[in-house]
């Protein structure tokens, strides 16, 4: 009976090992890719990401239009910085604090720094679940040492949404203010850091009496972390 019993668990470990054996090489083999990928980004920008290419189905195309950081007006930089992650120059992409406070919240805010949401918006997916951000966590740190604290916010600022369908600051530029993002003027910069939270939602044109006081505050938080140092990173 024993060993009938033996024969029987023989293939199934067999088989186990098997699967786990092409796991394993599965794992290897993405986690090579997604490094190649990451180190590629340092030189090449992206020309795409999976929500521009979701949203160009859903809405029958999309405005995009990569800008170099030369070409970007510097209050940009300081705005976003300031609504979305002040802290930016001082954390190696994860904030555990804030992730953090988050979490004993009860997810009813964000806790994502500034570099974990270009990693999700250059090699992730939208949405809520532990599997993205167990994977945005695990990749983000890896991201910011090959990228370097200037090259990840210029790819911040090209591939995040500015409104339905709009991605990037050269396109959200063009699209509320008519100009390009070298022309950008303080209150412009801080309404567009402004909707960032929502930017379905609210408006960088015609805005509400919120988006006009969070940009004002924003336009404020962004002159201060020039004076205290912590924009030192991005900006002389």
């Amino acid at each position: 009976m024993f060993g009938r019993r033996e024969k029987r668990i023989g293939p199934v470990r067999r088989l186990l090992r098997f699967v786990l054996r092409w796991v394993f090489r599965l794992v290897v083999v993405s986690a090579v890719l997604l490094g190649l990928w990451i180190l590629a980004y340092k030189w090449v920008n992206p020309w795409a990401t999976y929500h521009m290419w979701s949203e160009s189905n859903r809405l029958g195309g999309v405005k995009y239009e990569w800008v170099d950081a030369e070409d970007v007006a510097p209050v940009l930089f300081r705005t976003v910085v300031a609504a979305e992650d002040a802290d930016f120059c001082n954390h190696s992409g994860v904030d555990w604090s804030a992730i953090q406070q988050a979490l004993s919240e009860g997810a009813q805010r964000g806790g994502s720094t500034i570099s974990q949401q270009t990693v999700k918006n250059a090699f992730l997916w939208q949405g809520r679940s532990w599997i993205r951000k167990g994977l945005e966590v695990v990749i983000t740190p890896v991201a910011e040492w090959v990228w370097g604290k200037d090259r990840l916010l210029e790819l911040y600022v090209n591939i995040i949404e500015f409104d339905t369908g709009v991605f990037g600051i050269q396109a959200a530029a063009q699209h509320h203010f008519g100009r390009d993002a070298s022309e950008l003027n303080r209150v412009q910069a801080g309404r567009l850091a402004a909707v960032l939270p929502n930017p379905r939602k609210y408006q960088a044109v015609n805005p509400s009496n919120f988006i006009r006081d969070r940009a004002s505050s924003i336009i404020a938080g962004s002159d201060m972390i020039r004076r205290d140092g912590r924009s030192g990173c991005f900006e002389d």
